[in-house]
Parts: C-alpha cells; sequence; structure tokens
C-alpha cells in the first residue's frame, strides 16, 4: 500500500516514519510512506507561498486551493502507474483504489472501521492542514472526505497523518509480523480494540518498603486454560 502525505512541514514527520514498525514494513516493502512538500506545488517559484488572506476578514493565513490540487493530481497521476499490476494490459486490467482524505477537526471520526476500510485501498492520500485553515473547496472539490483523529484542534494535520498511517498499517497483511498479532491481543468486547492486560518480570515489583505489585496468579500458573478464562474475564 502507498501513503502520499502532503505537508508544509515534511520534515516533522521524518523521526516517527523511520522507526518500529513503519520502518520495518517500509524495509520490506509492504508499505510505501512518501512526503510531500506542499511549498514545491506554489506558483510563487521565488518565495513557494502557499497561504494568504481569508475572504471576509478575520485571523490568520488560510492555506490556497491551487498548490494543493496541483500536489494531488501529481500524486494520483504517479500512483496509478506504480500501482497498476503490469501483468494486466488493457483489458482486465485493475483499477487502482485510491482515496484522497483532508485532515480536518470537523471530519468524520477516524476509528478502527475506517482504518480497516483505509487498509483495503492501494493509496490514500493525506492532506495535512495547517494555519487558521485549508480553503473549502479543498474539501468541496478534491478531497473524498474529511478526517478527524478526535474532538479537539490541533496545530496541523501532521500527527494525525502520523496516527493514520501507524493505524492502517497493522491492517496490512505482514505488518505486524505474525498474522495473530492483531486478533489474538485482544479485549473480548464489542468494540474488539483494546488488548487484554499483559505483565513481565518481576512477578513481585517492591516500589517501597512493605509495598508489593504482584502479577496475577492465573498468569504465572503455567496453566494455559486458566490464564484463557483470567483474560476472557479480565475484559
Amino acid at each position: 500500500m502507498r501513503f502520499d502525505i502532503i505537508t508544509a512541514f515534511p520534515k516533522s514527520l521524518d523521526s516517527y516514519m523511520n522507526e518500529s514498525m513503519i520502518k520495518r514494513a517500509r524495509e520490506r516493502k509492504l508499505i510505501t510512506v512518501r512526503v510531500h512538500n506542499l511549498r514545491d506545488f506554489s506558483l510563487d517559484a521565488r518565495h513557494q507561498k502557499i497561504d494568504q488572506r481569508s475572504y471576509g476578514g478575520g485571523p490568520g493565513m488560510v492555506l490556497q486551493v491551487e498548490p494543493i490540487h496541483r500536489a494531488v493530481n501529481s500524486i494520483l497521476k504517479s500512483s496509478k502507474s506504480e500501482i497498476r499490476n503490469p501483468k494486466q494490459k488493457k483489458k482486465g486490467q485493475k483499477k487502482a483504489k485510491q482515496k484522497v482524505v483532508l485532515l480536518s477537526a470537523k471530519g468524520k471520526l477516524f476509528d478502527e472501521k475506517r482504518a480497516r476500510a483505509y487498509a483495503r485501498l492501494d493509496s490514500l492520500v493525506l492532506i495535512c492542514g495547517h494555519y487558521e485553515g485549508v480553503d473549502e473547496r479543498v474539501a468541496e472539490h478534491i478531497a473524498d472526505e474529511e478526517v478527524s483523529i478526535g474532538s479537539y484542534v490541533l496545530t496541523g494535520g501532521e500527527l494525525p497523518a502520523m496516527v493514520i498511517v501507524d493505524a492502517v498499517s497493522r491492517f496490512i497483511p505482514g505488518v505486524l509480523g505474525k498474522a495473530e498479532s492483531l486478533e489474538h491481543n485482544r479485549r473480548g468486547n464489542t468494540e474488539g480494540i483494546f488488548a487484554y492486560p499483559v505483565y513481565s518480570r518481576p512477578e513481585v515489583f517492591e516500589p517501597r518498603k512493605g509495598v508489593r505489585w504482584r502479577v496475577p496468579k492465573e498468569l504465572v500458573s503455567g496453566d494455559h486454560k486458566k490464564i484463557d478464562n483470567w483474560r476472557k474475564s479480565i475484559s
């Protein structure tokens, strides 16, 4: 799967995208993550300006529609040619499953259901907002949908973009290493999202004299049936 992130601050994504699970998935070519500097698509070659004052007045600057339009068109064109299966010629050519998402505080909530749906795509383009907002024509005519990771306002869309890449990648076969890793480490609740409590060594930890924090006895019993029953009961 290919992720394309459009941002005015590309370096802010470097560290997270080059660590841990995401790094390994990229190295194994299970996912591709490409970060695009929105300023590269500005018509202002000298100053690379991408924002302007809001019509009707108001504080701050607004990201312009034109550079975003140019960026998305460029990305969709290149990703379609990469995704296309070379074995499928003309007739029977598989159409790339792509989606363009604008990250916005007023968007639909990003949840596990949406993450699973995105994982079935070939390509996901994430547009990071910034400053006082994004020209509404991006939401109206360019993005397929607006998505938010929570009912709060962030400085920009870079953090939500990282959250989405991480969450979606976990549903791509092979990324977690073992097929059972995703489903096994879950509670038995209706949401099916959270792992049951886990413990490690030491069996007894003493933070101060007279206080002992113990691992539940079922987990150190060696009895797999007891362990499974405890995990089901705790959920």
